[in-house]
């Protein structure tokens, strides 16, 4: 199971922001900047931009991912997990308490997490090298493969409900109690972990000690007091919380819009939602529509598609108490319609009968679930189609909490019809506008809008005005139906009309989808009501029909010549350094500067009435030497697997490379070292292994350079035109205004810059200019190395494309170089007579460079 590439962005949004906090070593200040240099400066009273951060929990980072219903949250966290300890010192010890608000999603959650089938558990194992364990609070109690040793050497995973700490019921208080199985744990000389008036043994002071990341599942339901105190009390050193709305107080570092779910086929969205005249015919065409939606499940599934088992959800009337009486009931009268027994289940919270039953499994029969709101959050089905409420006629109906529960697509894939890609609500009320109104807040409440859902009210108006009367015991009567399910007597009119909706709305979700690619800052941030700039009236039709060519290739064979194809993907580093086997690469690394390089600075006493600074090497101090000797009392062989270790917690992750790879390359390193080298490296392991990366990076750079060149020239990769520009910008700060700009305002710029497009900007067969974002929606070379982002796009009136670079009298290096031969190949092939790149320096521009003067001459004639 592979990230979507909303979920990557996620993930990337994570990394940035440990950049920025790498830079400043402050939560706040890193998460401000972050922002401002997204969207620009916050404005309170306008509402645009972020709200500075919210220090929350003092003394430990505290971020937000909003995510909607359906989008992978989980899946997300899994990933991030290994995101945030790559961040993180590598000595911390990798400790997780996944908070989730409710039973029934703890046992999801824990069975997921450690089960070996399943995605969730092989992604962690993947990532933290098969060494994970997940644990519930009743293992952890017991002290159950749960010590320091077996801690220290994995990733530990508590997953544990919201209750388990902020409830003070006699059960709950275990963890506060004094806990001899977890003794060991204790040093006796430690106690400033521990809370007021608890054991230093309590589990609550063993995870205290551990300072453990939390993943705050469904976080908008941990906003109380009691709630932050809960997490205060845990002493986290990082906080990631996970929801579809975030209260005012998150720290959101990423936001995924809902279009990036419904490009993912990830929601069965909109929500067809009829207003039937009773509940006769609620029932009748739910049953109806569920019938339809199976028969189209088998015929595709005979097809070659795959298997579906659509359900309906009847959502029962509260009456304070749920009678299961009432429920038991409904079931009987289904049955009598002609429904099979084993097919209908009731879930309410006095009555649980899908407890330990599969819903997705092929052999399951179920199709039917009775139910009030028990269907909360964290009951996950992608088979449920149907939400058909049997509130009274009297009543708005109230989905909102149920809604969520019928938007997850099967299998996260588009099927072939329409009607399998769409979710329903059936209802009977006279009060239909305040049951709309609960749709929209359940949508809402699941991370979508008003936009996601489509009506039909049936019920005449004349009817809505009739009294009601009191609901009779019996909610209706088989004996009233005009056809029985099976017979096939009659068409049910509904279903006409959804088929009609359905193909409708797929077109619609198409155009959504175009719109959204075509311009997808307009979507990503909405919350933040970041200005944007639109494209200037007399360019924006030209600048829409282009599409800017960026490197593609042929990933089934780029060894062998390919004939002229549209079978291209984007270009990615990763195909590239198929067959780069670091471990065999040399290993003369010449550890520059190196050497013993930390010292310590102190004040010593020389006279009882004066003293002096001094500076003494850190391996001279009793805490250093102690590690030394720890480490050369250890046999050779010992010495290196404990530094391989050491090292590999600094280097972390290096794109396309393994960690098993990586691993035997710097034990090739460690094993030709003599015993004051390893010493040396011992002390030194961060200095050391910043440049055993550096040298990977180089290594792997090289390889993907020859293997880019290689496949150019027998035609596996190419370009082809597919970068649009976007059809606004939103801009962190302005630059100067400067004639024949594509957008209304355009990005800052340095001096040179500015002298650069102010030359060009004005000349006759100039069409528009854009200063070239980086990152953020910018357009990119994606060459075998980091994207290259040029400064400008420049196109002619003739319609020629010039990518320009400039670059300062002291920027001629290596990364000039390289970028000058990627623009230059970008060109010859997307065809030089229509796209040309410019590298521009002030003066003394290298060997095909320009100086600036010959550079503007140039562009003036194009």
């Amino acid at each position: 199971m592979e990230l979507k590439s909303y979920q990557k962005q996620v993930i990337r949004d994570l990394a940035a922001y440990f950049e920025y906090y790498k830079k400043y070593e402050n939560a706040g200040r890193a998460f401000n900047t972050y922002w401002t240099e997204k969207v620009g400066f916050y404005n309170p009273l306008s509402g645009e931009g972020m709200r500075p951060y919210q220090d929350n929990v003092p003394e430990a980072v505290h971020l937000c991912i909003k995510v909607p219903t359906a989008g992978g949250k989980t899946f997300i966290a899994c990933n991030a997990v290994k995101t945030i300890f790559d961040a993180l010192p590598p000595t911390k010890t990798k400790a997780v308490v996944w908070l989730v608000p409710w039973g029934n999603l703890l046992n999801q959650t824990v069975n997921n997490l450690s089960d070996p089938e399943h995605p969730y558990c092989q992604k962690l194992n993947a990532l933290f090298n098969n060494r994970v364990s997940v644990y519930q609070k009743k293992e952890l109690l017991q002290g159950a493969s749960f010590n320091p040793s077996i801690v220290q050497e994995q990733l530990s995973i508590m997953v544990m409900n919201y209750s388990s700490i902020r409830s003070k019921n006699k059960d709950d208080k275990k963890i506060y109690e004094q806990n001899g199985a977890l003794a060991t744990f204790t040093s006796g000389n430690d106690d400033a972990h521990v809370l007021e008036g608890s054991d230093e043994t309590a589990l609550i002071n063993i995870i205290r000690k551990l300072n453990p990341v939390l993943i705050v599942d469904e976080s908008h339901n941990a906003e109380t007091k009691l709630s932050v105190e809960m997490l205060q009390d845990l002493n986290p050193s990082f906080i990631l919380d996970l929801t579809a709305t975030p209260k005012d107080n998150a720290n959101i570092i990423s936001m995924v819009p809902a279009i990036e779910l419904k490009k993912e086929h990830m929601v069965k969205l909109p929500v067809i939602v009829y207003n039937q005249q009773d509940k006769e015919s609620v029932i009748e065409s739910a049953l109806h529509l569920q019938q339809r939606l199976e028969e189209i499940a088998m015929e595709q599934e005979k097809n070659g598609g795959r298997y579906i088992r659509p359900m309906v959800l009847f959502q029962a009337q509260s009456k304070g108490k749920e009678e299961n009486t009432t429920f038991d009931k409904l079931k009987e009268q289904l049955i009598k319609v002609g429904i099979k027994e084993e097919q209908i289940k009731i879930k309410t919270a006095n009555k649980d009968e899908l407890k330990g039953i599969d819903l997705m499994d092929k052999e399951c029969p179920v199709r039917f679930v009775i139910t009030i709101n028990a269907l909360k959050e964290g009951w996950d089905c992608p088979f449920a189609y149907i939400l058909a409420s049997l509130a009274d006629r009297s009543s708005p109906v109230d989905v909102t909490q149920i809604l969520g529960r019928v938007l997850r697509q099967p299998y996260a894939m588009k099927h072939v019809d329409p009607l399998l890609n769409l979710s329903y609500v059936i209802t009977a009320s006279a009060k239909f506008n305040e049951t709309l109104q609960s749709i929209i807040k359940g949508l809402k409440e699941s991370g979508f809008s008003e936009k996601d859902y489509r009506e039909k009210d049936l019920m005449p108006e004349a009817e809505k005005l009739i009294p009601a009367t009191a609901d009779q015991e019996i909610l209706f009567d088989p004996e009233r139906f005009f056809v029985k399910i099976g017979k096939g007597q009659k068409a049910n009119t509904m279903l006409g009309e959804i088929e009609t909706i359905a193909e409708a709305e797929t077109v619609e979700m198409e155009k959504q989808i175009a719109e959204y690619e075509s311009n997808p800052s307009m979507e990503r941030f909405p919350e933040l009501k970041a200005k944007q700039y639109p494209m200037r009236q007399d360019v924006a039709v030209l600048a829409k029909s282009m599409l800017l060519p960026q490197f593609m290739s042929r990933t089934e064979d780029l060894h062998l010549f390919v004939a002229e194809t549209d079978g291209l993907q984007f270009l990615e580093r990763r195909p590239l350094l198929e067959g780069f086997k670091l471990y065999e690469k040399a290993i003369d690394l010449k550890f520059e500067g190196t050497p013993s390089r930390l010292y310590k600075a102190d004040i010593e006493e020389t006279r009882p009435d004066d003293s002096r600074a001094t500076y003494s090497k850190m391996e001279d101090s009793p805490i250093q030497k102690k590690l030394i000797e720890s480490i050369l009392a250890k046999p050779k062989d010992a010495q290196v697997r404990d530094l391989v270790h050491q090292a590999m917690q600094y280097i972390g992750n290096v794109v396309a490379v393994s960690d098993g790879d990586i691993k035997k390359y710097i034990k090739r390193i460690l094993e030709n070292m003599e015993p004051e080298q390893l010493k040396d490296f011992a002390i030194n392991c961060r200095l050391y292994s910043d440049q055993i990366k550096h040298k990977i990076i180089e290594l792997s750079d090289d390889h993907a350079e020859k293997q880019f060149i290689e496949h150019k020239e027998f035609g596996a990769i190419r370009t082809k035109p597919f970068w649009k520009f976007p059809q606004t910008l939103i801009l962190k700060k302005l630059g100067p205004d400067i004639g024949n700009s594509l957008y209304t305002h355009e990005s800052e710029m340095n001096s040179l810059e500015e002298q650069f497009i102010m030359q060009v900007a004005g000349g006759s067969n100039i069409a528009f200019w854009h200063r070239n974002l980086v990152k953020n929606g910018g357009f990119a070379l994606n060459g075998y190395k980091a994207n290259h982002y040029p400064d400008f796009i420049i196109v002619t009136k003739k319609g020629t494309v010039i990518l320009a670079e400039t670059k300062g009298a002291d920027r001629d290096n290596h990364d000039s170089a390289e970028k000058l031969e990627l623009g230059k190949i970008w060109s010859e092939l997307s065809g030089s007579d229509n796209y040309k790149y410019l590298m521009i320096f002030e003066k003394n521009a290298p060997k095909g460079a320009y100086n600036l003067d010959k550079a503007v001459e140039l562009i003036l004639k194009m």
